[in-house]
């Protein structure tokens, strides 16, 4: 058994979209469009076969009031190495998104930072 796919929902699908190719070489596939609902998505496809999926509606709205509220934390993204977690930390601090948490080795041996993506959602970074 694996998980098939991790989906989110976001205000900005294309915004979002794009961070995930920019940073994270995502493919994408071809936009869903349900013109009944509204509803909007792209299925991303990460090395290794990881895929999520980017869903929109116009009814989304801000979930994310509580950073400890009950529900998905935060997505994992293992970059390969120590120096790829400092660079893409620093990258993406220079291209103005919020650093939660600066690079470091966690008390269970993980080497991570985290960082807000346009939407709050969480993005840890990782070996």
């Amino acid at each position: 058994m694996r998980i098939e796919h991790i989906a989110v929902y976001v205000r900005d699908l294309e915004v979002a979209r794009a961070f995930f190719e920019k940073y994270f070489r995502a493919e994408s596939g071809a936009m869903y469009h349900n013109p009944r609902t509204g509803f909007r998505s792209y299925f991303l496809s990460f090395e290794g076969g990881a895929r999520l999926e980017l869903m929109s509606r116009p009814e989304v709205t801000d979930g994310r009031a509580d950073p400890f509220g009950c529900g998905y934390a935060h997505i994992a993204i293992s970059l390969g190495s120590t120096e790829a977690v400092n660079e893409l930390t620093d990258r993406l601090r220079a291209d103005g998104y919020k650093i939660i948490s600066e690079p470091r080795t966690t008390g269970d041996g993980y080497y991570e930072s985290s960082v807000a993506d346009s939407e709050g959602n969480i993005i840890e970074l990782t070996i």
